[in-house]
């Protein structure tokens, strides 16, 4: 480290100017990153509901759009409008059912006609994927009282809405970051070389993900923050450390020398467990651990590098202007709470570590969903629109079975044995809608072409159960084998209820192995660091400890929680925050060479609690930030309470219960060191 330290000092000039130019060129190629904002294509491929989209691509209702005080007939003459609207595939309504023309709303069955019209029709529509949020602002322009559901309304609002308020929350975290950075140093110009450091990493980090050619919409939601909450602490412990070595006596370039050396192991320790962290998610089989594993992985290792090398050079270049904006320190010392916590903290982290199994077994009864059902809030615009709907049509859910064109015979019988499965209203075929007798090669493709489309059969069935359920996900097991019966191996269901099933499935077996991937890994970077068989044990304990006590909450107060934002949570939060364990510890063990273990363990608070609050704090801000500012997006507003909430944990068990559980356990710690250290006895 000490030639590399060399190098970054004698060409920060060469290091600063390389970095503008790279920050220039991913910020032009940021804007070429495509956002994905169906999560349903994260599915593996082999997945029921990945085959049957792969099989018939977009041509499945994914959009309601009710207009109130149309009368039938301007119903009839406004569908063919909507139907000539760039981007509008198919549209369903009662027309394609009912003979408007020769049947009066008096003799048309009642059931048939409340699915399509109460004071004005709902049409069910299909909307190309691309272009969907300009097409859904242009309906919201030309039809001002209309409402709107279904996944197209879902997307659309995550690009017009959503991730609008995900930029917004910059403009808020990024002045309380300054805030608490000022507060945590001695300089005025340090938080600025710090937040330059860390968004230099993100720019970069955003730029680059053009090789992945597109990311999640989540993914592009969380990752800058994320970013920058997880990994300012590597910026902040190494002007520490060189902030350490001027008080010393020492010059600029040599105490930037020696902070760098002796920085780097807790920061590539704490950088490294980060992406272990995340790397974790790679390996589930939903796609979207994979996507945002990679990105997150990748943001954590530009800022690594952005610290180690930017930062230093920019920290001397600028180091007249450091020295001239010095105040005094706003923290207090942290000396007499090191020795508070060892003196008087003995019972509360023995509670802690009490109810820690107690904890384990809460946060694993808790209730997940799984699909786009917590896309949203209960009180987002979108999900009062669908309630709305609701009021006026009912709760029924439309899905799709899709079978081999050609025996309309065949296609009523499985339509009749369909019928027969719990909590399906009614189902819509060419058998019933037309005849079996009539051929439909002599109808007009108006009349055919919602039931017969690309060689295959669509039996549209109405159920009155809700997308996500346990009895939903029954139905759509019953409806696949209903069509097993008839079509074996060909046949289709689609849905949202048949993508939540599939999500499920897939999403609750990566749980166990992400898990254990993540714990491995990083215990054996902690090993790598520590050269000690016991201490990452005891960190691990710590901070899984920590994601248990923060998991329980959604149980003890019964919220439902996403099971896509608890899978990616837990992972954030074991490799953000075992970042403050790793401090502290290297501290104790640097007192253990001239201390006794609790000496050891108050001094380490002392020094460390300076360093660790101002990060967590960062943390629980981004995370509490995307939680209240993004508020119509459930999904993400959960993340981001979850994760503040989880860094307070983080926080608490390091500070109150990690000190304890080192001084208690320091004969285990000695007596398995790999590499023998002097310690006082």
């Amino acid at each position: 480290m000490k030639r590399i330290a060399d190098l970054v000092i004698r060409h920060r000039g060469l290091i600063i100017a390389l970095t503008i130019i790279l920050c220039v060129v991913s910020a032009l190629a940021a804007v070429n990153v495509k956002v994905n904002y169906d999560i349903s294509v994260y599915l593996p491929k082999d997945a029921p509901t990945a085959k049957a989209l792969s099989r018939v691509g977009t041509a499945i209702p994914n959009f309601q759009l009710y207009l109130p005080g149309l009368s039938l007939t301007e119903a009839a003459a406004e569908k063919v409008k909507l139907s000539q609207m760039p981007g509008v595939r198919d549209i369903l309504w009662l027309d394609d059912v009912t003979d408007l023309r020769d049947t009066p709303a008096a003799m048309m069955d009642p059931n048939t006609l409340a699915q399509y019209y109460n004071d004005g029709p709902l049409y069910q529509m299909t909307l190309e994927e691309s272009g969907q949020a300009k097409l859904v602002l242009e309906l919201e322009k030309t039809y001002p009282n209309a409402l709107m559901k279904g996944p197209a309304a879902d997307n659309a609002n995550q690009i017009n809405v959503t991730m609008g308020q995900i930029a917004s929350i910059m403009f808020y975290l990024v002045p309380l970051c300054l805030i608490i950075l000022i507060l945590a140093t001695r300089h005025w110009i340090e938080p600025l070389l710090f937040l330059l450091a860390i968004g230099v990493a993100i720019v970069l980090n955003e730029g680059s993900n053009l090789i992945f050619g597109s990311i999640s919409y989540i993914t592009r939601a969380c990752s800058a923050i994320l970013q920058l909450a997880v990994s300012i602490d590597y910026a902040i412990f190494l002007l520490h450390r060189f902030g350490e070595h001027r008080e010393e006596g020492m010059n600029a370039v040599d105490a930037m020398k020696l902070a760098m050396r002796k920085a780097s192991g807790t920061i590539a320790s704490s950088a490294m467990t980060t992406v272990f962290g995340f790397l974790a998610l790679v390996i589930m089989n939903f796609g979207l651990g994979r996507d945002m594993g990679l990105v997150l992985a990748k943001g954590v290792l530009l800022s690594y590098a952005s610290v180690m090398f930017f930062l230093p050079a920019l920290a001397i270049a600028w180091v007249k202007l450091i020295d001239k904006t010095e105040h005094r320190s706003f923290l207090p010392s942290f000396k007499g709470f090191g020795k508070a916590v060892m003196r008087f903290g003995a019972p509360i982290a023995v509670i802690l570590l009490a109810i820690l199994p107690i904890a384990f077994l809460m946060q694993q009864q808790n209730t997940f969903i799984y699909g786009s059902g917590g896309m949203h809030s209960a009180d987002s615009p979108i999900r009062l629109e669908s309630r709305a709907i609701e009021e006026k049509f009912g709760s029924d859910r439309m899905l799709l079975v899709m079978v081999p064109e050609g025996d309309r015979a065949k296609e009523a019988a499985l339509g009749e044995e369909i019928k027969g499965i719990p909590g399906v209203t009614s189902v819509m075929s060419y058998a019933d809608t037309v005849s079996v007798d009539i051929p439909p090669q002599v109808l007009s493709k108006d009349i055919t072409g919602n039931f017969y489309q690309d060689g295959l059969a669509r039996l549209i069935v109405f159920s009155s159960l809700p997308d996500e359920s346990p009895a939903s996900f029954d139905q759509v097991e019953q409806l696949q084998r209903a069509a097993e019966q008839f079509y074996p191996q060909e046949h289709h269901v689609l849905g949202e209820a048949a993508v939540n099933l599939d999500l499920k499935n897939y999403i609750t077996s990566d749980n166990l192995k992400v898990l254990l991937a993540g714990i491995l890994s990083i215990g054996l970077v902690l090993l790598f660091n520590f050269k000690n068989l016991s201490i990452p044990l005891m960190l691990l304990i710590v901070i899984e400890g920590s994601i248990w006590l923060n998991m329980a909450a959604p149980f003890l107060s019964a919220s439902p929680l996403n099971y896509i934002g608890y899978q990616i949570v837990s992972s954030v939060q074991l490799g953000a925050t075992v970042d403050y364990g790793i401090l502290l510890t290297q501290r104790y063990l640097e007192g253990r060479e001239t201390m006794k273990p609790r000496e050891a363990a108050a001094w380490a608070l002392s020094v460390s609690t300076g360093s660790v609050l101002p990060p967590a704090m960062i943390l629980a801000l981004a995370g509490f930030s995307m939680g209240i500012l993004v508020r119509e997006n459930g999904i993400i507003s959960e993340m981001g309470i979850i994760i503040g909430r989880g860094a307070v944990m983080s926080l608490v068990m390091v500070l109150l219960v990690l000190p304890w559980v080192l001084a208690v356990c320091d004969k285990l710690i000695q007596k398995t060191m790999l590499k023998r250290k002097k310690a006082n006895p």
